[in-house]
């Protein structure tokens, strides 16, 4: 078979040109473009990394930053207690870890539970939430410190009255949150469902209830909590704080 305007004599595979032809024609000087650019890149490379020594290539590890420690004076329950601490810790790792008083409990450690409540300069706070450094020279009362002796606090012995408490592991928490609590309501601070801020609060259980919402106790003995903190707040005078 012959083309019409070939020459006589050409070969007919010589004349034949077909659209695979060119497209297979095509995608082979692509890729052969392709080897040769990747072998031409390849080569510096490969020169760099033999003229690179280990030490070269190795990031050198750098040092951990010494902790920064200082040393400070709490006045816990009533003793002045000398501390050196890593700026870093919490007032909570401090009076668990550097003094032992592991009666006031870590919970959540995030500020949700209260299990970890103290009376700092008199006002309740979660000692998670606050570093030891930050209370130098102020005085801090925990669980330990509420009872006088042998006597216990009257909010402690009310929880016992009432049963407040089952597991107990949120009770030292409750009880110094309780003592701030009334003591704030002496003040005359109002809380959220205080209805007339210009009369003398009056510790109703909803009020209770709504001022101690941040303490949360799993084992749900909140009505024995509510009742045991009533019976101490109908009784003039009672202190939560040791100077």
């Amino acid at each position: 078979m012959k083309f019409e305007n070939h020459p006589e004599g050409v070969d007919d595979a010589r004349a034949r040109v077909t659209r695979r032809a060119v497209f297979q024609s095509g995608v082979a000087l692509v890729g052969a473009n392709a080897t040769l650019g990747a072998a031409a890149q390849a080569a510096p490379i490969a020169q760099n990394a033999q003229n690179t020594t280990p030490a070269e290539t190795a990031t050198p590890a750098q040092p951990e930053p010494a902790p920064y420690r200082m040393q400070i004076e709490l006045q816990i329950n009533g003793k002045p207690q000398r501390l050196e601490v890593d700026t870093r810790t919490t007032l909570l790792d401090a009076l668990r870890e550097n003094l032992r008083l592991t009666g006031t409990k870590k919970g959540c450690d995030h500020g949700q539970c209260g299990a970890c409540t103290v009376l700092i300069e008199g006002r309740r706070t979660n000692a998670c939430l606050t570093l030891a450094v930050m209370h130098d020279g102020q005085s801090v009362t925990t669980i330990e410190g509420m009872a006088q002796g042998d006597t216990l606090h009257p909010l402690q012995q009310a929880f016992v009255t009432h049963d407040g408490f089952q597991c107990g592991y949120c009770t030292p928490g409750q009880i110094c949150s309780a003592a701030g609590m009334l003591a704030e309501a002496r003040a005359g601070m109002p809380s959220h469902v205080t209805r007339d801020l210009t009369a003398t609060v009056s510790l109703s259980d909803e009020e209770i209830r709504e001022r101690m919402s941040g303490n949360l106790c799993r084992c749900s003995a909140y009505p024995n909590i509510v009742a045991a903190i009533k019976e101490v707040s109908e009784v003039s005078d009672v202190s939560g704080v040791r100077s």
